[in-house]
């Protein structure tokens, strides 16, 4: 259930940022410049969340909160941090996006010049069910600000408050606003801060079997090896697990259903898994609803827009790594873009410097490992 444990608005001076309602640029700069230090240190997953909640917390009084990390290359979401979420809740929070009851569709909120909505107990009649399946873990209100810049929608931020206290209203819309940079930087600085090369040895891929009932049926030995490694960084969200195949299985048979449908691939970060993992699902050809979901080790071509995304690197810097990847040469990729050896070798540098890769040896092991 949720409780109302509530972090209070205006103890702002007491972690060093404005009151609520008075953040401005230099309180944003400072916050990110904060959040991202924590992120790169390596915090457990669950620190974080705790992290991001009570920095949200001077600006915008909740009762518990969810961070989620996405990127425009998949359109989905691959890690998260929760805090103050009791397990019933989380998976009730979880189910309500999966099957499409999302008060706050991504494509809705991007549309918004602000994007950022609210909805409370007194909801219209097409969010009943949410609200309903919230309302039984006490939720009275849900605020939900989305992560976007120039580039797109890079996760979203979301906010619970318990049944009985005050609604999120407007002004807490306008005070949460203008935090989207700082989290997004710190969940960028989260991606980033892993080694280039996985530490983590890659089982082979696994196999889990999702039947119409949205339950796990089956799951092959080397499917237990990737849960165990998922469930390694946050062990107190193990119950993540299961909605979130669901929900693959869901976006599966919507997508054999309309092609233009979000194609069913998540490509989590090495930062959250210990390496960077692949999620796809396919609807079995055997007259059944069920849906096969192969977890394996990113490979070359699931990685490469994702890392390009995270590691901000430019549609030529893109190019150029790409051609590096199939093992093109410098003087080879000089030929192939019709570019300088002088300007190849300068975008060289800037991905090396961007990645933090040492050479081309690693970059090339960081997108094959």
């Amino acid at each position: 259930m949720l409780s109302a444990r509530r972090y209070p608005v205006g103890t702002g001076k007491a972690v060093g940022y404005a009151m609520a309602g008075d953040l401005d640029a230099a309180d944003v700069s400072r916050l990110a410049r904060d959040l991202s230090a924590q992120a790169r240190r390596g915090a457990g997953m669950a620190e974080l969340g705790e992290v991001f909640s009570r920095a949200v917390a001077p600006v915008v009084a909740h009762d518990a909160a969810r961070v989620v990390g996405a990127n425009p290359a998949t359109r989905s979401g691959s890690f998260s941090f929760w805090h103050g979420v009791e397990p019933g809740l989380g998976q009730a929070w979880l189910q309500n996006f999966f099957a499409g009851a999302d008060p706050f569709p991504v494509q809705d909120l991007a549309r918004c010049p602000v994007p950022v909505g609210v909805r409370g107990e007194g909801g219209g009649d097409g969010d009943r069910g949410s609200r309903r399946r919230l309302a039984a873990y006490g939720v009275g209100s849900e605020l939900r600000l989305l992560l976007r810049d120039a580039r797109g929608v890079w996760g979203s931020l979301g906010l619970l408050r318990a049944q009985g206290g005050r609604p999120f209203d407007e002004q807490d819309m306008i005070r949460v606003a203008p935090l989207a940079p700082a989290l997004l930087a710190a969940l960028r600085a989260h991606v980033t801060s892993s080694p280039l090369v996985p530490a983590v040895a890659a089982p082979p891929p696994g196999v889990l079997i999702v039947d119409d009932g949205h339950a796990i049926r089956a799951t092959t030995p080397h499917a237990h090896a990737w849960t165990r490694l998922m469930r390694a960084p946050w062990p107190h969200l193990h119950w993540i697990i299961e909605p979130f195949m669901a929900g693959l299985a869901r976006k599966a048979r919507a997508h054999a259903r309309d092609p233009c449908a979000t194609r069913p691939l998540v490509v989590g970060p090495a930062a959250s898994f210990g390496r960077w993992i692949a999620f796809q699902a396919e609807p079995l050809d055997d007259g059944t609803a069920d849906v096969a979901i192969t977890v394996l080790a990113a490979t070359g071509d699931q990685l490469l827009p994702t890392f390009c995304d995270w590691y901000q690197l430019t549609p030529r810097e893109r190019q150029v790594l790409a051609l590096l990847r199939d093992t093109m040469t410098p003087k080879q990729i000089t030929r192939r873009l019709g570019l300088s050896a002088h300007t190849v070798n300068d975008h060289l540098k800037a991905i090396h410097r961007k990645t933090g890769a040492s050479g081309r040896d690693e970059l090339l092991a960081a997108l094959t490992n």
